[in-house]
């Protein structure tokens, strides 16, 4: 996987590295600093999917600032297998609701599916999160700029 996420800061070289620097430590990425930047590794999370993106940051003068590039080398994901069992009880749980109606039968299990939605709800879906390279870009923009 090649891709290049590029971003314009208005700030020096310096103060630049200096926020990457900063904002690897804060995002708990492995920062290895170089002579035009440096090499990443960067835990990235995208709801269900987790992983390390790894890849050159290379940091370079430009018109009025600089130019922060990432280019991302290499991308390994792995999906969270746990969450996605509660999950898949969750829906099964949300079918007996909806599908009680055609099968009168099923109304005996109603109010252990609505639990095992609600469950799954509680557990999973509203604690899932994204952040991916994007968001550690903005954190250095945001950090170089209170430097």
């Amino acid at each position: 996987m090649e891709a290049a996420l590029d971003r314009q800061l208005s700030q020096s070289t310096t103060s630049v590295l200096r926020a990457v620097e900063e904002a690897a430590e804060v995002w708990g990425a492995v920062w290895q600093p170089g002579s035009q930047g440096g090499r990443l590794a960067l835990s990235t999370v995208q709801g269900l999917r987790q992983g390390v993106l790894s890849g050159s940051l290379k940091v370079e003068p430009s018109d009025g600032g600089t130019l922060l590039r990432l280019e991302i080398e290499e991308a390994r994901f792995s999906i969270n297998w746990s969450a996605t069992a509660v999950l898949l009880l969750g829906g099964l749980g949300g079918l007996t609701l909806v599908l009680w109606p055609l099968s009168p039968k099923i109304l005996q299990l109603a109010p252990i599916g609505a639990v095992l939605a609600i469950v799954a709800w509680l557990l999973v879906v509203s604690r899932l999160r994204y952040s991916d390279a994007t968001d550690f870009l903005d954190l250095v923009a945001e950090l170089a700029a209170s430097i």
